[in-house]
């Protein structure tokens, strides 16, 4: 597999392996009784400062998926996996660490640190997306 398949599936994997903590945390609630089972809500606003973080670190792969997979699958469908491949684990790394500073702290520096995770894999998207279509 291609250093860029990797990291989208590592991309998913990692969405994915969000949504399980989360979904299991959330059926140790259900289970003993803290929270009716219908009483989630999307942003788990209703729930710990954790919880509330981590269904936001979740959204945020979500939302960025499309983009960076979509650019990922964009290159590897044209035979251009050659403009994605040297950076794909970086974007990976990134968003993962994203994720991790996200689930441990709001803090100011916390905030500043995850928006340069953020901002490193927005300089990778366009510049991938600059080069898939510069041919």
């Amino acid at each position: 597999m291609s250093p860029t398949l990797s990291a989208l599936t590592g991309f998913i994997a990692w969405t994915l392996l969000l949504l399980v903590l989360m979904e299991a945390i959330r059926s140790k609630l259900v289970l003993t009784r803290e929270v009716p089972a219908n009483g989630f809500h999307p942003d788990n606003n209703n729930l710990s400062p954790f919880m509330q973080r981590l269904a936001r670190a979740h959204a945020n792969c979500l939302e960025g998926l499309p983009i960076f997979g979509g650019l990922m699958l964009v290159a590897v469908a044209a035979g251009k996996a050659s403009v994605t491949d040297p950076l794909a684990y970086a974007l990976l790394a990134a968003r993962v660490v994203q994720s991790l500073i996200h689930l441990a702290s709001v803090s100011p520096a916390a905030v500043t640190a995850r928006f340069i995770a953020f901002s490193v894999q927005m300089g990778i998207g366009v510049y991938w997306a600059a080069r898939l279509l510069a041919g």
